[in-house]
């Protein structure tokens, strides 16, 4: 025996760790020079990947770049307060919001592309050792600049968001100049750089390519912006939201789609299998609509749930394959005196016994990129399932078929959680992905080591059926259990339904009563296999649909404490009572007709506001008496029918929160009121 080979007799207690990492084989940073008891000479040093220093320094390009953005955020606060100042708006400058995330026909490019960049840097910085380019020794208050670094990268990334917000061309110029540097500083560094010791030398490169892909959609659209502002045909403008044909083509789809149904209802014909089966498969795949656009905030959730998923399985194959693959060429002769040494003898021959570890070792490294593989899978066919319930959902909720989103009543209304949930709904849908992913891929893993080496492997080579052997030695036990299903069945079906006259009923009721009680015991032991089968279909389920915050993994009675499924909810509250696109449509149709000619930010003050428009008639405008009047009915009506301003008024502060549905009063109590206004007249009448 060499000098580097194991000894049972002076390591047993080291060799039983190193043997259970070699039979486990998920290590997340396998020593194989110690585990199959190999020398270190067989692996020289050359592989070891050493540090690499870009030309271009990331500490002195933060430094660069950040004051860069501070300038440039400057510049655009003192646009925006000269725009604001030229509209004659009041209060602080708008550069405090970056995107509104409420309006539906603005452009989603530059916000999914921003978003996409400070993911990947937030997932860089909890990946990386070094947090934060600022300091090279931070191993020892790693955590706080951890803390700090989550906060600087949102405030780095910010102006090159904000420049798009003003639509102004010193905006898109700022923008363009801030892109191609970031584009142009991260590809020299990888060109420079493009093997890292990080986890694996080539996860920084395939791992920085979501970013740069975004920061090459930035470098290209923010040149085309300002190519299309020079020339005048930039249609994404502030005055887009109201004035957005948008809005007008939703309603006018809504109609036609209604009469429509009328037509297709009169042939309601079952749909045969194949029909059924097409139907289920077009279910997941999201196709665009001309008179649907998604809200910004679940486009933004789309495109980072993708960029986690690519993110979580990039991660999964570097950490674990590589180790896997290095512990599988380091398998020699020495591993049959390990295996010796826990009386495990696979073969006389120490060459065979190399052959059948190896084999071994390849068929784990095959189930575990299996499992990854169809984590992923499953994780992109639940977010195409998501972006098609999304649609339903919203156009539910545009109609008012609450019922059928929520499976109970809610009222549709701003609210403090709601706000809440809201906020950090994108959120909330990265790290559901990237913790399901992850359930997901050990449980897969699991699962096909037990089919692989308890079934396939057996099977194939026709020993050690160990399975098999222990479920034949139960055959009594299944031929009971399939006995007496059978005799149920076909007891039921012959015996104790009569079919009379196109109705069934039961038969021979007296034999149905004494079988149920013999069968009592045998019914029992198939409810404990039921109670197996049901725990495990239903963690599959859950485990499959972790990753999805639009669906309840729990009951409906208690699907409130589900924390993902409530954050959704609140969230469709929140798009829905504040960008409804009939809503919106209604608003710029009676701004079109009381000849308001504002500015944007007028415009939107004054949809929100609603009684503003009031003040209009002040104006000198030469409008006929017919719109004045038709302008004045249609504000009355809007602020009687407000569900906003339903509870101030005094006869309905007596109603009860029952009778309010979204804020509107129930059909019912309505009637009920005008009955008793009624007979109260009636009474008055009696009297006098």
């Amino acid at each position: 025996m060499t000098k580097h080979s194991c000894s049972f007799r002076a390591q047993k207690r080291e060799h039983r760790h190193l043997l259970f990492s070699c039979v486990t084989l998920i290590p997340i940073r396998l020593n194989a020079n110690l585990c199959c008891g190999i020398s270190a000479t067989k692996f020289p040093a050359t592989n070891v990947i050493p540090p690499c220093d870009p030309t271009a320094d990331d500490r002195l390009y933060h430094i660069c770049i950040t004051a860069i953005s501070l300038v440039v955020m400057l510049i655009l606060a003192i646009l925006a307060r000269r725009m604001k100042v030229g509209d004659r708006q009041k209060g602080l400058p708008g550069l405090l919001s970056p995107v509104n995330f409420l309006d539906h026909t603005q452009h989603k490019g530059l916000a999914v592309a921003v978003f996409g960049v400070l993911l990947c840097k937030l997932w860089g910085l909890i990946i990386s050792p070094h947090p934060l380019p600022f300091t090279t020794d931070s191993q020892n208050k790693r955590e706080n600049w951890v803390i700090l670094g989550v906060f600087y990268y949102p405030a780095l990334y910010y102006p090159l968001l904000a420049c798009g917000t003003l639509h102004n061309k010193v905006g898109y110029v700022l923008g363009s100049l801030l892109s191609w540097t970031h584009f142009g500083v991260l590809v020299w560094q990888k060109i420079d750089c493009p093997k890292t010791p990080l986890i694996h030398k080539h996860y920084s490169l395939f791992s920085s390519l979501p970013q740069i892909a975004c920061l090459a959609f930035l470098s290209f659209q923010y040149p085309l912006l300002l190519f299309k502002g020079l020339k005048g045909t930039e249609k994404n403008n502030a005055t887009e939201d109201l004035s957005s044909s948008y809005y007008r083509d939703y309603v006018k789809k809504v109609f036609s789609k209604k009469k429509a149904t009328k037509i297709s209802s009169s042939s309601a014909d079952k749909p045969k299998l194949p029909q059924r089966i097409i139907d289920a498969v077009k279910s997941y795949i999201y196709t665009p609509e001309d008179a649907f656009r998604f809200p910004l905030k679940l486009a933004i959730s789309g495109v980072v749930s993708f960029i986690t998923l690519y993110q979580v399985g990039l991660l999964l194959i570097s950490a674990v394959v590589p180790s896997l693959q290095t512990a599988r060429m380091g398998v020699d002769e020495d591993i049959a005196n390990l295996l010796a040494g826990f009386k495990i003898m696979l073969s006389p021959d120490k060459h065979e016994v190399v052959r059948i570890v190896v084999y071994y070792m390849w068929c784990v490294e095959v189930c575990y990129i299996s499992a990854m593989t169809l984590s992923a899978l499953v994780n992109l066919a639940m977010l195409m399932r998501s972006m098609v319930l999304h649609r339903s959902n919203l156009k539910g909720l545009y109609r008012g078929d609450i019922y059928n989103v929520y499976n109970c009543q809610r009222s549709i209304r701003a609210s403090r959680p709601a706000l809440v949930c809201w906020m950090g709904y994108t959120s909330f849908t990265a790290a559901h992905i990237f913790i399901g992913m992850i359930i997901q891929t050990m449980v897969f893993f699991l699962c096909l080591l037990v089919a692989v080496f308890l079934i396939i492997i057996p099977v194939l080579h026709r020993q050690n059926l160990f399975l098999f052997q222990m479920l034949w030695s139960m055959w009594p036990f299944w031929l009971m259990i399939l006995l007496a299903v059978l005799i149920q069945h076909i007891t039921a079906r012959f015996c104790f339904i009569k079919k009379t006259a196109g109705t069934r009923d039961l038969d021979n009721r007296g034999n149905l009563f004494l079988l149920t009680y013999l069968l009592f015991p045998v019914n029992v032991l198939i409810g404990v296999l039921l109670a197996v089968w049901r725990l495990v279909i239903t963690a599959l389920f859950n485990i499959v649909h972790m990753g999805r915050v639009d669906i309840s993994l729990l009951n409906r009675n208690v699907e409130a404490f589900d924390p993902a499924y409530r954050c959704y909810a609140h969230y469709l509250k929140i798009e829905v009572s504040q960008s409804h696109p009939v809503m919106k449509a209604f608003c710029g149709m009676l701004l079109q007709s009381v000849g308001q000619d504002g500015k944007a930010g007028q415009r939107s003050r004054d949809a929100e506001e609603g009684i503003q428009l009031v003040q209009q008639e002040k104006k000198q405008h030469k409008v006929s008496s017919a719109k004045r009047a038709r302008g004045h009915w249609q504000l009355l009506y809007t602020l009687v029918n407000n569900p906003s301003l339903v509870g101030t008024r005094k006869h309905f502060q007596r109603q009860t929160a029952d009778s309010f549905l979204n804020g509107s009063l129930n059909r019912s109590t309505k009637d009920e009121s005008k009955k008793e206004a009624g007979s109260k007249e009636a009474e008055a009448a009696a009297g006098n």
